[in-house]
C-alpha cells in the first residue's frame, strides 16, 4: 500500500483522464493521493477534486513561483480555507532560487505566512525548496524558535545539511522520482540516513516521471517505482517502504484519517 503525498491532479496532463489516472493508481497499489495547491485563488478546484474522489485530499497554498501574485493572501485566509474537511495540509510554499520566477522577498513573505498558518492549524506545511538551502534552513530554524509547526520538505533535491537541520526540527522528507535518476547519488545518500519514521513518497505528477517512464507525463501510479528505488537504497523490502511511508503519512497528515 502506497500513498502519493504530492501530485497535481488539476494540471491538464492528469485532469484530462482523471478516471484512468485513478484506476491505474489503484491497480499499482496506490490507495490515496494529495492534490497540492499552487494558487490559493484556485482552491475551489482542489476542493472539488477532493470532494469527488474519496481517496483524494487537497491542500491550500501558494507555490513560490506565484508568490508575488498572491501577496493579498494572508495567514487568516489560509487558516479559514484549510477548515474544509478534505483539506489536510498548508502549501505548497517555499523558496525557489533556481528559477526565481518571483522576487525572493515575496517568496519569503509567503513562506512565513504559510508557516504561521501551519502553526495555528496544526496542519503540515508542504515546503518547496530548490537551490535555497541556506535561506530555507535559516527561516525554518528561526520560525521554529517562535513555535513549532509540522512540515515536510517535498521532492527533496537538496544536500545533507538541509536534511539534517530539517530533521532536527521534527520535519519530514519526501522523495520523488528524481531518486531513480542516475545523477541522484547525493539524494540517495540522504534517503539512507532519514529515520524510518520521517520519510514519504510522492510523484509531483505530472512532472518528474521516474525511470523507466522518464520523459513521459508522470502520474500517481508511478510512485511505485520511487518506492522500489527507496527500498533498494535503504536495503529493505518494498512492503516495508509501503508500511513505513503510509504510517508516516498518517502521522503527519493526521487529518486524513489514515492509520
Amino acid at each position: 500500500m502506497l500513498i502519493d503525498s504530492h501530485c497535481h491532479l488539476d494540471f491538464e496532463a492528469l485532469s484530462a483522464d482523471l478516471d484512468g489516472v485513478l484506476a491505474r493508481a489503484a491497480a499499482a497499489g496506490v490507495t490515496g493521493m494529495v492534490t497540492i495547491s499552487t494558487r490559493v485563488d484556485n482552491f475551489s478546484t482542489y476542493a472539488e477534486l477532493a470532494e469527488r474522489f474519496p481517496n483524494v485530499w487537497c491542500s491550500v497554498g501558494t507555490h513560490p513561483h506565484n508568490a508575488d501574485q498572491e501577496l493579498h493572501i494572508k495567514t487568516e485566509d489560509l487558516v479559514r480555507l484549510s477548515a474544509h474537511p478534505r483539506c489536510i495540509a498548508i502549501g505548497e510554499a517555499g523558496l525557489d532560487y533556481f528559477y526565481d520566477n518571483a522576487p525572493r522577498d515575496a517568496q519569503a513573505i509567503g513562506l512565513r505566512r504559510h508557516i504561521a498558518a501551519a502553526r495555528i492549524t496544526g496542519l503540515p506545511l508542504v515546503i518547496h525548496s530548490r537551490a535555497a538551502d541556506h535561506d530555507m534552513a535559516a527561516i525554518l530554524e528561526e520560525e521554529s524558535g517562535q513555535g513549532v509547526f509540522p512540515f515536510v520538505l517535498h521532492c527533496f533535491t537538496a544536500g545533507r545539511n538541509l536534511a539534517e537541520r530539517a530533521l532536527a526540527l521534527g520535519g519530514y522528507i519526501s522523495f520523488s522520482g528524481i531518486i531513480t535518476f542516475k545523477n541522484s547519488l547525493e539524494i540517495q545518500e540522504v534517503a539512507r540516513i532519514v529515520p524510518a519514521d520521517r520519510y514519504l513518497v510522492e510523484t509531483d505528477a505530472p512532472y518528474l516521471a521516474p525511470i523507466p517512464h522518464r520523459g513521459q507525463s508522470n502520474e500517481p501510479s508511478f510512485v511505485r517505482h520511487t518506492a522500489e528505488k527507496l527500498a533498494e537504497v535503504r536495503g529493505v523490502s518494498l512492503e516495508q517502504v509501503g508500511r513505513e511511508t503510509t504510517a508516516n503519512f498518517g502521522r503527519l497528515f493526521a487529518k486524513s484519517g489514515v492509520s
